[in-house]
């Protein structure tokens, strides 16, 4: 199994198990997606894509607002979330959305079949993100929007994870978040793919976790680090000495409200 496919099947796994993940202890996954919803002026009659819609947390409002005349579709890689989302697509008694399960690295359309693409919460798991914006470029009508979420290169204590990994390896991988983590990388990402009219809003935000144990699971590092193969050559001891420096740091971060962290998201669009 290659690395990248070692990953997504993590992927699979880690978001396979969130079976309530529209009501996980302090998330905001759907303020953000009806933030990023509202982002963009959809009409009657519109055709969107949902790309790792999972849940359906865009799809299912984005249905509503493009209405009967309109269509919608969801893109999802893991079965376990788009069960969540045809339960309520059906309690809704929507027949304007269809739901996709694939890979979306490898799901094509035809050029200009969407007046906008999606992609809430997602788009920084993805292993080549120039190479995804520029497909979704081209799925877009001319004049379609581009609309994701991406969190800072430092939120949801990535410079803790850095730092441990950097002293436990003696070497700095790249992260999730910095493709991704700055406006201007954002901007710089978009006007490479073709994109014009950026637009970025940030949204802070933060929230008290109480951490049931002070132990960062292999599942996650290797998501973090989207399973760099120097990952798979780490030794016990190495293994041993990354979860003891995360437990001394997680114990100095502790307060009485539980551990903070930053979830402050920004919004972008772009159009073709």
């Amino acid at each position: 199994m290659t690395d990248i496919n070692k990953y997504k099947q993590l992927l699979k796994e880690f978001y396979g198990s969130r079976t309530t993940y529209d009501h996980e202890e302090g998330t905001r996954h759907p303020l953000e997606a009806k933030l990023l919803l509202e982002f963009v002026p959809l009409q009657q009659g519109q055709k969107i894509l949902d790309v790792a819609t999972g849940t359906g947390l865009i799809a299912i409002p984005a249905a509503q607002k493009v209405g009967s005349e309109g269509y919608v579709i969801g893109v999802d890689m893991t079965p376990e979330m788009l069960n969540q989302a045809k339960l309520k697509i059906a309690a809704a008694k929507l027949q304007n959305i269809e739901l996709i399960e694939a890979d979306a690295e490898y799901i094509n359309f035809s050029d200009s079949s969407f007046d906008a693409v999606f992609c809430c919460e997602a788009l920084v798991l993805f292993p080549d993100i120039p190479a995804i914006l520029q497909k979704w470029y081209h799925f877009l009508k001319s004049g379609g929007y581009i609309a994701f979420t991406s969190p800072p290169e430092t939120a949801l204590l990535a410079s803790l994870h850095r730092s441990i990994c950097t002293r436990v390896l003696g070497v700095s991988l790249p992260y999730i978040l910095e493709p991704l983590g700055t406006p201007e990388r954002c901007q710089n990402l978009l006007h490479q793919a073709g994109f014009r009219d950026v637009e970025i809003h940030t949204v802070p935000s933060g929230r008290y976790r109480h951490l049931k144990d002070k132990k960062l699971s292999w599942i996650a590092i290797n998501i973090n680090f989207q399973a760099h193969p120097l990952l798979s050559k780490l030794s016990q001891s190495q293994l041993e000495q990354w979860q003891a420096e995360y437990s001394t740091e997680m114990e100095k971060l502790t307060t009485e409200q539980g551990v903070w962290e930053d979830t402050t998201k920004f919004l972008v669009r772009a159009r073709k």
